[in-house]
């Protein structure tokens, strides 16, 4: 592993969530479960349990829950001396109902005001932030809240960039967000916002549709809401975002079909440039794509988070950075985070490693 902190930047939430996964309905009034969550804290914490240093960079309200959050992840050797603390201002909450069989996931966002969304990039000590970094990891996410957390998000992948610092971003399409320019659609505005901060990335990671939503750039051979996969098609979607963003060392896509709420299966890509070819996983004794048939999903938020974190651990490492290993250990790492509960990755690195050799029986470990 190389020196220096893996760092991940965005908003972190309170997420409350129905038990034994019943509608909002039943569920309220009563008790709501309670975690944290988001796409760049889930990276870190995930980092942070394969054995990297990792830092996490937010910004939020000085109170006790803030603290609480802080915390957990200081428990998990995340470093988080760099948290930007406000008298004013909230922590952003989200409400999630799992669904069941044909009955889809739902969430309702309550996170406007939030503090990360109210601060502009003068707010900010990028210097102080990025001290001793390797890496950056930052998302869609945060850019979609509000103009100020686009421009911060901007600023801080340009004076990353100026450093040496390899950037990487998931797309990660909100299409319930991207609302800050009245007039504007969400699809439109993410479009010009990710075109201007993408530029200055090294690993473009996402799903199966986000390169469609924020920059038309679709597998015209899939259909997502059939749950039908061409896993070939996303080399052209690839190809075409490498063409589009010279500065692009890989494209990284993670490649679900889902067939019900509590059955998907699950695989990835890794297109390179320097290679100029793509690598699948998992793969068969033949060599041969085949995703991994995943039932009885625990819970499937943090999916593509566990994935980038996989894919960032191994592509800094010394032992799995070959692309085809690389592919393999994020696609197992991602894997494993259906079967856990909340949006960290409570795996450890044997455990992918396991998974990534083929020991995926769930038995008994004595």
């Amino acid at each position: 592993m190389k020196n220096g902190y893996l760092v991940g930047f965005g908003e972190v939430m309170l997420r409350l969530c129905p038990p034994e996964r019943k509608r909002f309905a039943q569920a309220l009034p009563g008790q709501l479960e309670a975690t944290f969550g988001g796409g760049e804290a889930n990276v870190c914490a995930s980092l942070a349990m394969l054995g990297a240093k990792s830092r996490y960079l937010t910004a939020l309200p000085e109170n006790p829950v803030s603290a609480a959050f802080a915390a957990q992840l200081r428990g998990l050797k995340v470093d988080v001396d760099h948290i930007l603390y406000t008298k004013s201002g909230r922590m952003g909450v989200y409400y999630a109902e799992h669904g069941a069989a044909q009955r889809g996931s739902n969430v309702v966002y309550d996170r406007e005001n939030s503090v990360i969304s109210l601060l502009g990039p003068e707010a900010y000590d990028f210097p102080s932030m990025l001290e001793n970094a390797a890496h950056l990891h930052i998302t869609g996410i945060t850019p979609s809240l509000s103009e100020k957390a686009y421009l911060t998000t901007l600023e801080l992948v340009k004076y990353a960039s100026s450093q040496g610092i390899n950037i990487s971003c998931d797309l990660n399409f909100r299409k319930k967000l991207w609302k800050w320019r009245p007039g504007t659609a969400p699809r439109e505005l993410a479009a010009e916002c990710m075109g201007k901060i993408v530029p200055y990335v090294n690993w473009i990671i996402c799903n199966e549709e986000d390169a469609s939503d924020v920059f038309g750039i679709a597998s015209e051979s899939s259909s997502i809401e059939e749950g039908k996969i061409d896993a070939e098609g996303y080399c052209g979607v690839a190809r075409r975002l490498l063409k589009r963003f010279p500065k692009a060392e890989y494209v990284a896509i993670t490649l679900r079909e889902s067939y019900s709420a509590n059955h998907n299966n699950w695989g990835a890509m890794l297109y390179g440039r320097a290679e100029g070819k793509a690598f699948f996983a998992p793969n068969d004794a033949n060599g041969e794509y085949h995703p991994y048939e995943i039932r009885n999903i625990v819970d499937r938020f943090g999916g593509g988070d566990s994935f980038g974190a996989g894919l960032i651990y191994a592509l800094h490492s010394e032992e799995y950075r070959d692309p085809a290993t690389a592919i393999r250990f994020a696609a197992a790492a991602s894997c494993l985070k259906h079967t856990i509960h909340g949006d960290y990755n409570y795996v450890s690195l044997a455990e992918v490693v396991n998974l990534m050799n083929g020991s995926g029986s769930g038995r008994v470990m004595r």
